[in-house]
């Protein structure tokens, strides 16, 4: 009898043989160099996503396969990269309808190397307005480094729905073409303070950081986000937006007029010639929100192409032993 592991790479290996590719023509290419974002696309159906996101709720309770097990509930890294002991999530960042676009952006050889989850429950508040280049804004010191470089810096991003996220259900917001100006400066690290939660208001509208305050990274004190340019994106459940971290990006605040929360999930990817966590060698812990995490049983995901360095620690099996399966090899 097949084990669990068998089926999951058996059913994306038979995808890949009957799907479409999904890499980005000239148009899209066009358009994301110019805006800074693509998409909504279509993962899969929204009865699929609602029905695999009540499935995936009960597993994720399960974290004895956790690669961050001490992690503490109540911490932005007790949602890290849950793909690495989870077959759904496994499955989900390998999938080339994300996989073939970034390959199209990034070149062939692609890691995934992080996934966060962003649950907003009714009343919570927006995501304040960010770019992220180095993740290191926490504690002043680089998680990436693109070793020359890059046209956009950071990492790109795929922002999935899981639950539908309408303006009113914090949708993701852009402003357009600022990828490549970086306004704040992470070397300069952040106060944690949970408290701060849903207690801001920025112009009216509630905004915040998990407990910092971003605006303290600013490279101008006296600069203000102009958000008169702000583009609001709204998705259903199963769709997802590309955008590297560098665009300036936020959500807006949950208006609490229904009990159903918001659920996005994350996934990061990177070509393999970036080196990541590479400051953090010595120690292997990596400090931020609010707890600490051993990067032990941390790995990244090849999801496309070759991996020629030695720079980076790769995963080829979940802590579960699911296969991890590359959507795009050569």
């Amino acid at each position: 009898m097949a084990t669990q592991a068998q089926v999951n790479v058996e059913t994306q290996q038979n995808r890949l043989k009957t799907s479409s590719t999904f890499f980005l023509n000239r148009d899209e290419l066009a358009e994301f160099h110019t805006r800074g974002f693509l998409g909504p696309y279509d993962l899969m159906p929204a009865d699929e996503m609602k029905a695999l996101w009540k499935r995936l709720r009960l597993e994720l309770f399960d974290r004895t396969k956790a690669v961050y097990p001490d992690a503490q509930p109540g911490t932005g890294i007790y949602d890290y990269d849950r793909h690495l002991d989870n077959s759904i999530l496994a499955d989900i960042v390998c999938r080339p309808e994300i996989v073939h676009r970034m390959v199209s952006i990034l070149g062939p050889d692609v890691l995934c190397w992080r996934s966060e989850f962003f649950p907003k429950y009714p009343g919570d508040e927006g995501t304040d307005w960010h770019q992220v280049d180095t993740f290191g804004g926490a504690d002043g010191i680089p998680h990436i480094q693109w070793p020359n470089g890059s046209d956009f810096g950071g990492a790109m991003t795929a922002w999935i729905a899981f639950t539908d996220a309408t303006e009113e259900m914090s949708c993701m917001q852009f402003m357009p073409g600022t990828q490549r100006t970086m306004y704040f400066d992470e070397s300069k690290g952040m106060h944690y303070d949970p408290k701060k939660a849903n207690r801001k208001e920025i112009n009216g509208v509630l905004r915040g950081f998990f407990g910092y305050d971003w605006r303290e990274l600013q490279k101008d004190p006296d600069w203000t986000p102009d958000e008169s340019q702000a583009v609001s994106m709204p998705c259903r459940a199963g769709q997802f937006l590309i955008f590297p971290t560098t665009l300036m990006h936020a959500s807006t605040p949950h208006a609490g007029k229904t009990k159903e929360m918001r659920l996005g999930v994350a996934a990061r990817y990177v070509p393999t010639s970036v080196v990541l966590y590479g400051n953090m060698k010595e120690t292997n812990i990596v400090r931020e929100l609010g707890g600490t995490y051993s990067l032990d049983q941390y790995g990244a995901v090849l999801v496309s192409g070759r991996n020629e360095y030695t720079h980076n620690r790769i995963r080829a099996h979940t802590t579960r032993g699911v296969e991890f399966v590359n959507s795009n090899p050569r």
